[in-house]
């Protein structure tokens, strides 16, 4: 997986890989496509998740000169639009836009209608979704350890919001828990924002929240920034920590990614991986996407697979060890 890194020449490079693209009629899939391209997106229209698939399909479109469309297809956690893509046809015309919730849904759930290895062949990561710890402005915290201390201090009587049971939400506040030795009770919601406003009103502790949701109340002075859950401070809050400076180890990475049917063509796979990637290293196409609050990510492939299969292990312990039953 590789950074976006903005560099003196990166023109050069930019072109360099435009035109690196592969060649569709030379590598044995030259009418493709030659009719609508689905990607389907298994939640509801105006999300982050929706809007950077209807901007992929645009990217596509233009660089493979087709139609490409988004249909949204959500419910049931996103396991209703991700099964009708492992049904599909393995012709490179029904792709999949989907969170890191792909991986956590089947230990989560009773049963969905998909295996992830089975069903999918992964195109290439896009992004991921920038979460951070805030609190209530009542609660006598300003700092990570001034939570731990007071979890620590008061078992069981702080409270965490979520936008649902097995959500990232929770399953980052379990993670907290469990390499900080608190407790914590879980109040969830039905969606982060319903959460973020108890939050802010005091009725609820603490939020592992997305940011882009929750930043007009912390501009607004109605929650409290303590953390960042990226592995590094953000780049645009350079003076606020992460929480891994002080509970080393801790990434709350929430991700957005793309992918085909399991038996489509590799040069179609890799033609599309090709055209995403070479417009994700674009410097406007960063900053486009950090209005999303989506850091712009890129692999190919093999690594994308790779990642997935480090990810469902790492969150599968989690939710085991958290005793979230499966839904």
């Amino acid at each position: 997986m590789k950074m976006l890194i903005i560099r003196a020449g990166s023109a050069v490079a930019l072109a360099c890989a435009v035109f690196a693209l592969p060649a569709l009629h030379a590598i044995g899939a030259e009418d493709y496509p030659n009719r609508p391209v689905t990607i389907v997106v298994p939640f509801p229209p105006g999300a982050s998740n929706d809007l950077l698939a209807r901007y992929e399909a645009d990217v596509l479109g233009r660089a493979l000169h087709g139609s490409f469309v988004v249909e949204n297809k959500p419910g049931a956690g996103g396991d209703i639009g991700i099964s009708f893509a492992a049904k599909a046809n393995p012709d490179g015309y029904t792709l999949l836009h989907a969170p890191s919730a792909i991986t956590l849904l089947p230990s989560v759930m009773k049963t969905v209608g998909y295996d992830l290895a089975r069903d999918f062949l992964p195109v290439t990561l896009v992004g991921l979704t920038k979460f951070c710890l805030v609190v209530s402005p009542s609660l006598p915290v300003n700092s990570v350890a001034d939570l731990i201390a007071l979890a620590k201090a008061k078992p069981g009587e702080l409270t965490y919001a979520s936008a649902g049971i097995a959500t990232p939400h929770q399953i980052f506040a379990e993670q907290f828990k469990i390499m900080t030795g608190t407790d914590m009770r879980h109040i969830p919601y039905k969606g982060a924002v319903p959460g973020l406003t108890d939050v802010a009103g005091g009725n609820v502790s603490v939020e592992f929240a997305d940011l882009t949701p929750a930043l007009p109340l912390i501009q607004g002075g109605k929650l409290k920034l303590i953390a960042v859950l990226s592995a590094k401070r953000d780049p645009d809050m350079p003076d606020i920590p992460a929480l891994a400076e002080t509970v080393p180890g801790y990434i709350g990475q929430s991700w957005q990614g793309f992918f085909a049917r399991a038996g489509t063509p590799k040069p179609i796979v890799d033609a599309l991986n090709a055209a995403l990637v070479a417009d994700l290293k674009k410097p406007e196409t960063a900053a486009r996407l950090n209005t999303l609050g989506i850091v712009a990510q890129w692999d190919t492939p093999e690594e994308f697979r790779t990642f997935i299969a480090a990810e469902t292990e790492k969150w599968g312990k989690i939710i085991k060890a958290a005793g979230i039953e499966p839904q």
